[in-house]
């Protein structure tokens, strides 16, 4: 590792604490609700589409796959769904804007042993109410020196985040489950970049191709960084 590294940014959902099965349990009471008029599958298939061509509007998080799940439910029943439906699809997205925060393992561990050595900041995607209340319950925010929720994760993203923190490329690490996301922009700017592989993936992050780069790190777990640094 280059030991030039002063800033490590760390990614929050499915890095720091779990998300992604949340979603996937508030998906599957979704398409639950609609087996009426499409199959389980088929009205998946249908959600992650909206959600696709919404993307540029709503962006990530919470709020927008409400949203989003509110015009499938459109869709598929041709605009005849009852009240109810549009009723339950709502008290699902509350039910997800109020799920517990639960650390992954080694993540405060981790937090600790860098504390004080280096400048640690969060750099995540999602909606920005839901994200701080989720940073306020971790009980993780004495650790971080800069908080970011960015509205994606591209090359640009994170020159115009190096440029707030005057951080050069070749002093910054980003941490994250997401090899879209948090490794390749990173890689491109010339950053260093580590991937903590997490069980489960929203489909719009998977990547699936092997990855090779001087300035890249794939861990099995968070504090496997420690190794490195």
């Amino acid at each position: 590792m280059n030991n030039d590294i002063t800033t490590i940014a760390f990614d929050a959902d499915d890095t720091l604490w779990i998300n992604e099965p949340y979603f996937q349990e508030a998906e599957k009471e979704f398409c639950t609700l609609l087996e009426d008029y499409l199959p389980q599958h088929s009205v998946s298939q249908e959600l992650f589409k909206t959600e696709m061509e919404n993307l540029h509007l709503y962006g990530y998080g919470v709020k927008g796959f409400v949203l989003c799940m509110i015009e499938t439910v459109s869709k598929v029943s041709n605009s005849s769904a009852p009240l109810t439906l549009i009723d339950k699809t709502i008290k699902i997205g509350h039910e997800l804007l109020q799920k517990p925060v639960e650390l992954l393992d080694g993540v405060t561990e981790t937090l600790e042993n860098l504390k004080g050595k280096y400048r640690l900041v969060v750099a995540t995607k999602g909606d920005l109410l839901d994200q701080e209340r989720k940073l306020k319950k971790s009980g993780l925010q004495e650790y971080f020196h800069h908080i970011e929720i960015m509205s994606d994760k591209k090359e640009n993203d994170y020159q115009k985040l190096l440029k707030h923190l005057d951080c050069k490329p070749e002093n910054f690490l980003m941490l994250g489950n997401s090899i879209k996301s948090d490794v390749l922009p990173v890689l491109e700017i010339g950053g260093f970049s580590a991937h903590i592989p997490y069980h489960v993936t929203w489909s719009h992050e998977q990547h699936d191709f092997g990855l090779k780069h001087s300035n890249f790190m794939e861990l099995e777990r968070i504090n496997d960084i420690l190794n490195y640094l």
